[in-house]
C-alpha cells in the first residue's frame, strides 16, 4: 500500500511502569544514597495533599527538598536511565508501529513526568530524542538543578498531546495513549472524550476504569494486540500469526473484566448510625 493511502496515528506512552518495571524516583534515590522508603514517604505525602500534579512528585523533590537538591546532579539522571529496567521488546514495538502494520503508521512518542534525561538515556537508540517529552530543568554550572522549564505531568501531558496532534494534522480519533496510573487519568479522559483510544497497562482502578482496554504483560509488545484488534480490525488468528512472524508467540491471551468492590460488615450498630 502506498504511503499516501495509509492511516496516520499518534502513539503516545507514559514511561515509568508503562515502559519500565520500576519508578525512576526509586532508582534515583538509591543511586544517591537516600532510602527508597524515605522517597516513597515524601512522594506519597505530596500526592495525598494534592501538593503537585499527579506524577510530578519527583520533580518537586528535586527542586525543593534539601536532601534531593543537595545530592542530585544532571549526570545522576543519565545514570538512572542506564540502570532502570525496561520492559521487553520496546525496540520491536517501535519498529512495528513505524512500518510493520500494513496500511497504518503510528508515530511513537513518550510523554512522562520523569526527568527527560532519564528517559532519553534509557531509550537511547530506540526512541528519537525529539519524540521524548519529560520534565525539563535548567542547571547550574556544577550540574545542580536550578529551575524547571517544563513539567509533563497531569494536564501537562494533555497540552503536549494537543501540540503533537496539531503538528501531525490528524484528527483526535487517531490518537492512542498508553499509561499505568493516576497521573495518566487526565490525558486518558481527554483522549477518550474525543474518540481516541486508550490502553491501561496496570489494574490500578483509577486508570483501568478509564481506559478502553487493559493489557497486563511483561512485554511492551502486548499493547499491539488491542490495537490490531480494535483499530486495524484484525481477527485473533491473524494477530497470533502476525506476532509469530516476528518470532514472538502469544502463549496466553485471557480477556477478563475486573470488578472493584469495597465491602464492610453490617452490624445493628452500623445500620443505626447510617439511619441517623
Amino acid at each position: 500500500m502506498n504511503d499516501t493511502n495509509r492511516k496516520e496515528f499518534i502513539f503516545a506512552s507514559d514511561f515509568d511502569q508503562t515502559l519500565t518495571f520500576n519508578d525512576s524516583g526509586y532508582v534515583l534515590a538509591e543511586l544517591v544514597g537516600i532510602p527508597t522508603a524515605e522517597f516513597e514517604r515524601k512522594a506519597t505525602g505530596m500526592a495525598r495533599l494534592n501538593l503537585v500534579q499527579q506524577g510530578g512528585e519527583l520533580a518537586y523533590l528535586l527542586l525543593h527538598d534539601p536532601e534531593f537538591k543537595s545530592r542530585v546532579r544532571k549526570e545522576h539522571l543519565y545514570e538512572v536511565g542506564k540502570r532502570i529496567r525496561l520492559k521487553e521488546n520496546i525496540a520491536l514495538l517501535y519498529q512495528i508501529l513505524e512500518s510493520g502494520i500494513p496500511g497504518y503508521h503510528f508515530d511513537f512518542y513518550v510523554l512522562s513526568a520523569a526527568p527527560v534525561e532519564v528517559i532519553q538515556s534509557a531509550l537511547e537508540g530506540i526512541v528519537p530524542k525529539d519524540h521524548i517529552f519529560g520534565t525539563e530543568f535548567l542547571y547550574k554550572d556544577n550540574g545542580e538543578i536550578d529551575t524547571i522549564t517544563r513539567a509533563t505531568a497531569g494536564y501537562g501531558k494533555v497540552f503536549v498531546l494537543d501540540q503533537l496532534q496539531t503538528r501531525a494534522q490528524i484528527g483526535p480519533d487517531h490518537i492512542v495513549y498508553i499509561g499505568d496510573g493516576s497521573s495518566d487519568v487526565h490525558v486518558m479522559l481527554h483522549t477518550n472524550v474525543r474518540d481516541g483510544y486508550t490502553i491501561a497497562v496496570s489494574e490500578a482502578k483509577h486508570v483501568s476504569q478509564v481506559a478502553k482496554r487493559t493489557v497486563l504483560s511483561t512485554s511492551a509488545l502486548a499493547v499491539l494486540a488491542p490495537i490490531l484488534e480494535d483499530i486495524a480490525g484484525w481477527e485473533r488468528l491473524r494477530i497470533r500469526e502476525f506476532f509469530e512472524s516476528y518470532g514472538v508467540m502469544i502463549q496466553e491471551w485471557d480477556r477478563v473484566r475486573t470488578d472493584w468492590l469495597t465491602l464492610r460488615a453490617v452490624t445493628p450498630e452500623s445500620e443505626a448510625a447510617a439511619a441517623k
